[in-house]
């Protein structure tokens, strides 16, 4: 096999997998695989078509400032009243500057706002709906809004003050935080990770308008090189001349039955006629809570499991997904896969409780299992895409490794929760064989190691790999 430079020369390294709550042992931390490939609802079987999926609204809406006109656009910003952006504003920012929330031209106003909210999707001029399940808004206090006045525009600034992007015919309206809070996770229990991190402390307003963002936004954290917007990704896949793309979101290290599901749904595509599907494996590289393993590491990871094979570099484009995440259950899984249909992908795979978490108080998982698999089946403007719903895989130790669970024998599987699966890493202890490549199984122990106490039996703080 070629060296993994080589690979990434030619081949792109472009976040949660789509199984059980780490905060829950009861289930498995599992893989999946689809039973079969329908349409939505039932219907006849999958049109074969070459070519990626239109993009919502017809057209990505990139936001992104040509490059001519960015100094004039520093200029008019520095003019203007400034709103300080937080860590995850500024994540939201990138997401609407690539135009992976198509046909969103900016940080929502009311009228958006309400829709998102109480119909999940949003009404186009011409009368069309597109998906949107999440809010992607822009709080505000009192004392921002007093400074703001009458101004039309205001400068998106960052912590120490520098120009990122313009608000345009801004708009500025209530933040009913509990009524967002109630129907964006169906609960307002303490203990949300998000509402805690963006939404409890921040300011009583939202501010909306068109959004100029003044240059592509960076993190300089060695990482950029992967986030492929969704015009570079779609670049990418008709160089390779995908005639199907099946995206997979994760959050957490790829194991061997995430593997298996993977490389199963291109059997099947194939089998139904397609020539050339090709992997969208997308890493979820926003917020995320505290004790999910950080992005530097999982991209390590993934890296090692396409070095030793387990994915095809050939057939697979690894790129990072740049929004925050809610856990928000079957509300939050429609945006992540409507956003992938702005990227091309026309299938998406999804299994028992994406974008689930336990319940911050109770002893119970937040959402049903299959509550998000049967949501997408449904969901309004989500029609064009093929939702690929799986069955679980786990450790067979008859064979030595992940399987496709066969309940005929069950007491031939073994099912090893997140927990387990961090606790065995904690440990430096070894999962069983053929559980995870072993080179990808190292750095998950290497990043549990880096959080040993030091002397003074404090915890550091996450290092970067």
């Amino acid at each position: 096999m070629a060296s993994m430079a080589a690979v990434l020369s030619k081949t792109p390294f472009l976040s949660q997998p789509l199984t059980k709550s780490p905060n829950s042992d009861a289930l498995p931390f599992a893989a999946v695989s689809f039973p079969s490939l329908r349409r939505r609802g039932g219907g006849g079987r999958v049109a074969i078509r070459a070519g990626l999926i239109a993009p919502d609204g017809g057209k990505l809406i990139e936001l992104v400032v040509e490059e001519s006109r960015r100094r004039e656009k520093k200029h008019e910003a520095a003019e203007l009243p400034r709103v300080v952006l937080t860590a995850i504003d500024l994540q939201w920012m990138h997401v609407l500057s690539e135009g992976w929330a198509s046909p969103l031209g900016g940080f929502m106003r009311e009228s958006e706002f309400l829709q998102t909210l109480h119909f999940n999707s949003l009404r186009l001029d011409d009368g069309s709906v597109v998906n949107m399940s999440v809010p992607i808004v822009l709080a505000i206090d009192d004392e921002q809004k007093a400074l703001i006045g009458e101004s039309k525009r205001v400068a998106l600034v960052d912590s120490d003050g520098n120009p990122l992007a313009i608000l345009n015919d801004i708009e500025i309206y209530k933040h009913p935080k509990e009524e967002r809070i109630a129907r964006t996770w169906g609960t307002t229990a303490p203990g949300l990770p998000y509402v805690e991190e963006a939404i409890t402390n921040a300011g009583n307003w939202l501010i909306g308008g068109d959004l100029e963002v003044l240059e592509p936004v960076k993190y300089n954290d060695g990482l950029d090189r992967f986030r492929l917007s969704p015009a570079e990704l779609r670049k990418e896949l008709e160089k390779r001349g995908a005639d199907a793309v099946f995206a997979f979101q994760l959050r957490n290290p790829v194991h061997n039955g995430h593997a298996l599901l993977m490389t199963d749904t291109r059997k099947r595509l194939l089998e139904m006629g397609y020539k050339n599907p090709i992997l969208l494996l997308h890493p979820l590289g926003g917020y995320t809570k505290a004790d999910d393993v950080p992005l530097s590491w999982r991209m390590k990871q993934h890296e090692k499991v396409l070095e030793d094979g387990v994915l095809d570099p050939e057939t697979t484009v690894v790129s990072i997904f740049p929004s925050p995440m809610h856990y928000a259950g079957p509300t939050e899984v429609q945006w992540h896969a409507k956003a992938r249909i702005n990227a091309g992908a026309n299938f998406y795979i999804v299994g028992r409780d994406p974008a689930g978490m336990g319940h911050p108080v109770e002893k119970r998982d937040l959402y049903d299992a299959d509550h998000g698999k049967k949501v997408l089946s449904m969901a309004p403007g989500l029609e064009r895409l093929n939702i690929l719903p799986f069955r679980v895989a786990a450790y067979d130790k008859t064979q030595g490794k992940m399987a496709f669970f066969d309940p005929s024998r069950p007491q031939d599987f073994l099912f090893i929760s997140g927990t387990k699966m961090r606790t065995l890493a904690k440990n430096n202890e070894n999962p069983p064989d053929g559980f995870m490549c072993p080179s990808g199984w190292k750095v998950l122990v290497d990043y549990y190691e880096s959080l040993t106490p030091a002397g003074n039996g404090r915890l550091p703080e996450p290092v970067s790999a």
